[in-house]
């Protein structure tokens, strides 16, 4: 028999001081979040919420699953600022990330990947509603009325699986309700430079029949410049975002559900307005005119002094697109649950970037990408009582992509540019396979076993210059079709012992695989080597009091065959290649504690070991006296794996109390990351930093009018977001200044 209480392990119970961020949501989203069949509801246990994911592909309680995940509620979301997916790593331990361009690129554990070319997908794969989004960009989207983001460490080999060998970040939203309601929010704010910061969100859903109703999501967001150009005098970093999303229910019995979602976002970026790292930039001097001659200073060249100051030969910009349809079905059956879930997405980006970030004209990056994915997957889910519990599924994806790429520049000031035109079309095809099953051998312990078969099919055909590149050019056809197929079975072994009444033990064995890729920003037409992953861990998740709960895990990975980009020497193309293996193993804590009915506490610790093994040749870029960047190569063998600090912990709170006639809450996250590496070679840094978010709001006594006072990064912390090396120099892009505002809420 399982002993009841906690009188076996007193020392895990006071481990706990503060919270996690799986938080309660309170009032009527709590309502809303138990009355769908679909998501994953709440019930009240004690002070804390009793949280049911999806992470296994069916609805299970967080606390019971032998998978790590954190689940950020909405409530936690508002309450940390949080409004963006690459913001999420302030509140989610183990997760980091860096951007490229516009592209956010998420980082699990030391695991992420850094191409944002069509058909090179990260290995930490996104998700909305459990269906699969291909594009880089999907990373880099607005939380658009979110119920909940789900975080899935370690490889994600069996049910999810697709090339998800960091993990996953899928994004739960609202289905629609067949009780009217709906709500509209207005925010204001200001940065440097009296920037003005709009944001604009409204909801609404109910019923259109007995069986059917429906729902509109709308975002609006705009914010002026607030990166000086020394150049022009003006600013640049504007941004405009619009996101609509609206959804169909038709449910025609307790047994049936039919979703039919469409999505449009439309987003222009300035904020890829670089500045050189360390002055370091080739528009500094003109190369010499005859050899062995000295560099010749470049007048009126114009270089910053400070964070968010730039001087740009030309405005950047990042201009994305995208549709979205998806269809979701879930059908009752004796004995089992049939579960469909159709994708399909068009995407169009348009990227110009200043390759020297400087006001002398020494080379540009322009990319124009366009996709279209389609993707299928059909599941059997056991439904019934009895001690086995299983899955069975079918996933099918293709992905249609082209570039247009132009690389180049100017030798010299005094001279017109050229440019190599590089036009890519890549074509991807993918099926697989799973089944997994959990097994309750006793009344305490469990065993799960589960697999999947992946075949994929790449290919490309490149053009240089308006010319098709065909055999004897390295790996393409006499066609000048380059083709590769790579097949994996990948599993996860699982056993969860419960050792009290809210606690389990748990232990992992998995494996993970992302497929070859070919390089869209190079001349050759080999595709590289799977990378894979295995992976060990063990855990404990406990509630040892109803306010109080402690999750804690501990894990190793052995990581081969990387997959880097790096710029080749001469800086005109990117290398793809397999540069390493890593060896990972780290640690995490998570703590949620709701002592009152008032206070709400979470936090989040994270210990991440994460170093190249075998890095033999490096690219290693080499600052020249004259600007500019010499690239070479050295050992990174033992260097620590860039985006993956070793160690990082945030705090926050939600306290609220009746005051004046309503209720006061006042919220607040802190975010602490030790150094980040931006390269290889462990040379470029950001150092260690925090950023503390905050809101004070006053809430009427009905609930359905809100004002607040708002910031973020309330410490002005300077905050590297990407430092990337080329032949031209190397640039760095800061996260935004402290921003201040003021907002308000009516729902109804």
């Amino acid at each position: 028999m399982l002993t009841k209480g906690w009188s076996k392990w007193p020392l895990l119970a006071c481990t706990a001081v503060s919270a996690a961020p799986a938080v309660a949501q309170t009032g009527a989203d709590v309502a809303e979040a138990q009355d769908r069949a679909s998501k994953p509801s709440a019930e009240q246990t004690g002070g804390l919420e009793d949280i049911v994911v999806t992470a296994t592909r069916r609805e299970e309680r967080l606390q019971n699953i032998p998978v790590t995940v954190s689940a950020i509620t909405a409530n936690t979301l508002g309450g940390a600022g949080i409004v963006e997916v690459r913001s999420l790593t302030q509140v989610v331990p183990g997760l980091n990330g860096a951007r490229n361009l516009s592209v956010n690129l998420p980082v699990i554990r030391g695991v992420g990947s850094s191409g944002v070319t069509v058909g090179d997908e990260s290995n930490v794969a996104t998700y909305i509603d459990g269906i699969y989004q291909a594009d880089p960009f999907s990373t880099s989207l607005e939380l658009v009325e979110v119920e909940r983001v789900e975080v899935l460490k370690g490889p994600q080999g069996t049910v999810f699986g697709r090339n998800a060998t960091g993990g996953l970040i899928n994004i739960i939203t609202p289905d629609p309700k067949f009780e009217a309601h709906g709500r509209i929010s207005a925010k204001y704010g200001r940065m440097r430079g009296d920037a003005n910061d709009y944001d604009l969100r409204a909801y609404i859903t109910g019923p259109l029949t007995s069986t059917i109703a429906a729902d509109l999501a709308a975002l609006y967001r705009k914010n002026d410049g607030y990166i000086k150009n020394l150049a022009s005098g003006g600013y640049l970093g504007r941004t405009r975002v619009i996101d609509l999303r609206s959804k169909l229910l038709f449910q025609p019995s307790d047994s049936a559900r039919i979703i039919l979602t469409g999505q449009y976002a439309d987003s222009n970026d300035q904020t890829t307005a670089a500045q050189p790292f360390n002055n370091n930039s080739a528009g500094l001097f003109d190369p010499p005119l005859v050899a062995g001659g000295a560099p010749i200073p470049v007048p009126n060249v114009i270089l910053p002094t400070r964070p968010w100051q730039t001087s740009l030969s030309f405005t950047p910009r990042t201009d994305y697109e995208r549709y979205n349809l998806s269809l979701r079905s879930q059908f009752e059956f004796d004995g089992f649950n049939l579960e469909t879930s159709t994708g399909y997405m068009n995407a169009k980006n348009a990227q110009d970037a200043d390759s020297d970030s400087s006001n002398i004209y020494r080379g540009s990056t322009l990319i124009t990408l366009k996709s279209d994915t389609f993707s299928q997957e059909v599941r059997l889910l056991s439904n019934g009582a009895g001690r086995l519990k299983w899955i069975v599924g079918a996933y099918y994806f293709n992905l249609d992509g082209s570039m247009d790429i132009a690389l180049g520049g100017a030798p010299r000031s005094t001279v017109p540019p050229s440019f190599t035109f590089l036009a890519p079309e890549v074509k991807t095809t993918s099926w697989a396979g799973f089944a997994e099953g959990t097994y309750e051998l006793t009344d305490t312990f469990f065993v799960t076993v589960g697999g999947r078969y992946s075949s994929e099919k790449r290919k490309l055909r490149q053009a240089l210059n308006g010319v098709s590149l065909v055999a004897p050019a390295p790996g393409f056809d006499t066609d000048g079709v380059a083709r590769k197929s790579f097949n994996k079975w990948t599993y996860r072994i699982a056993l969860r012992y419960n050792f009290a009444d809210d606690a389990n033990l748990y232990a992992s064995y998995g494996t993970g695989f992302k497929s070859g890729v070919f390089n869209g920003l190079g001349f050759s037409g080999v595709a590289t080597d799977p990378e894979e992953i295995k992976a060990w861990e063990v855990g404990v998740k406990a509630d040892p009091l109803p306010w109080l709960r402690t999750n804690i895990s501990a894990y190793y990975y052995d990581y081969t065959d990387l997959q880097v980009n790096a710029r080749a020497p001469g800086g005109l193309a990117f290398l793809l290649q397999n540069a390493a293996t890593a060896e990972i193993y780290g640690a995490e804590l998570e703590v949620t504690a709701a002592p009152t009915d008032d206070l709400q506490i979470r936090t989040a610790i994270a210990y991440t070991h994460a170093n190249y093994k075998d890095f033999p040749d490096s690219p290693l870029f080499v600052a020249l006296p004259q600007g500019g960047n010499l690239q070479t190569t050295t050992d990174a063998s033992g260097n620590q794996m860039t985006r993956a600090p070793r160690f990082t912990f945030n705090l926050g709170f939600n306290w609220g109390r009746d005051f004046a006639g309503g209720r006061i809450g006042i919220s607040g996250n802190l975010f602490h990351s030790a150094k980040v590496y931006h390269d290889f070679a462990n040379t470029l840094m950001q150092k260690s930093h925090q950023l503390l978010n905050g809101e004070i709001s006053w809430t009427t006594p009905d609930e359905n009018l809100r004002f607040f006072l708002w910031g973020t990064n309330l410490t002005n912390a300077k905050v590297a977001q990407q430092i990337s090396p080329g032949a031209l120099g190397t640039y760095v892009v800061y996260e935004r200044p402290r921003r201040l505002g003021i907002g308000a809420q009516f729902k109804f």
